[in-house]
């Protein structure tokens, strides 16, 4: 037993999930701050509920948050909280930049009240690079943002770096690239087209509606990331690092790779293509360098691009009561 107690804001999404799993592996206390609803959402922990402690709070709301730290005294604090659908920043942008980008500084100036001492980890994004001019992207990389979720990541990350710098606190920025897993939302393109395949085997839908099949993104599996939150905590002084698979794939290749899987042959008879869930600024193409987190921590991405593929559209063909394909060939691991 690690005698550590750790708060996770986020705790019921994808990656505060997974984080709560690891660090209850390793023999935390596991608190999660959730924000009260009429129907908690809490499907991700199902495995964990009664391992986790659930606590009443809002990133939004700077008592909850004060009393939350007072409470708790955490050693560490995951900062996962966010309006994290880029397409819903677009037509939230107040509601993105209020969670995003001031819940953090909330969160930042609870801790520095209350629990100076704690390590603090912030979820900063590869959408902040958005328009890049240069590849692969790394932690010198300047920033120009192409979307209100990535300006909001912006100003929650130099908040990071200047409580850091002014208040000598431990604070780091884990600038993840794109991460996926059967527990990511259906809003997501991945998720949405590893669940259509999944209807479509099964009889239940007859066609996919996407937007842009060009983009690019670097892809990895959230497990694997969730553990680089924890090595970044782990380090002995606070540092930015990025995590990312360094490959890049389109949302095209990941709709062959996903047909290919549920064993349908082409995609094209069932995707159609529609204009209005292109982005006003779209980001082209991000491919991340993670060599200074191999480097300094130790850590490298497990699951490569088919793989991460073949679990997702395996996962919901399970969900969808269909039978898993014959299981496809594993991509080399590194």
């Amino acid at each position: 037993m690690t005698g550590r107690t750790a708060l996770i804001t986020g705790i019921t999404g994808q990656d505060g999930s997974y984080l709560a799993e690891l660090l209850l592996s390793k023999g935390y206390r596991v608190v999660g701050l959730v924000r009260r609803l009429s129907t908690p959402n809490v499907a991700n922990l199902a495995n964990i509920r009664e391992r986790v402690e659930i606590l009443d709070g809002d990133i939004s709301d700077q008592v909850s948050l004060n009393e939350a730290i007072r409470r708790i005294q955490p050693n560490e604090v995951y900062n996962l909280a966010a309006q994290s659908f880029v397409g819903t920043s677009f037509s939230q942008p107040v509601l993105t930049g209020e969670v995003t980008g001031i819940g953090t500084l909330r969160l930042l100036e609870a801790v520095k009240a209350y629990a100076p001492k704690a390590r603090f980890y912030q979820a900063s994004s590869s959408e902040m690079f958005g328009h890049v001019d240069r590849e692969p992207q790394d932690e010198t990389t300047p920033f120009h943002p192409r979307s209100p979720y990535g300006v909001a990541k912006i100003y929650a990350y130099w908040a990071a770096v200047n409580y850091r710098e002014a208040y000598s606190m431990f604070v780091s920025n884990g600038i993840l690239f794109n991460h996926e897993s059967p527990r990511r939302g259906l809003e997501f393109v991945t998720r949405k087209i590893s669940d259509g395949v999944a209807r479509i085997a099964t009889g239940q839908a007859k066609s996919i509606t996407l937007g842009n099949l060009d983009a690019k993104r670097d892809w990895g599996y959230a497990p694997d990331y969730v553990e680089l939150m924890w090595r970044t905590l782990q380090y002995d002084q606070p540092d930015e690092f990025v995590g990312a698979t360094g490959e890049a794939h389109s949302v095209r290749q990941f709709l062959e790779e996903a047909f290919r899987v549920a064993g349908l042959g082409s995609w094209e008879k069932y995707v159609t293509v529609d204009a209005q869930f292109n982005r006003p600024s779209e980001v082209h193409n991000l491919r991340g360098d993670a060599s200074k987190a191999a480097r300094v921590l130790g850590w490298r991405p497990k699951t490569l691009f088919k793989d991460l593929v073949r679990i997702m559209v395996e996962a919901d063909l399970e969900r969808q009561g269909g039978a898993r394909p014959k299981p496809a060939r594993a991509a080399r691991a590194r």
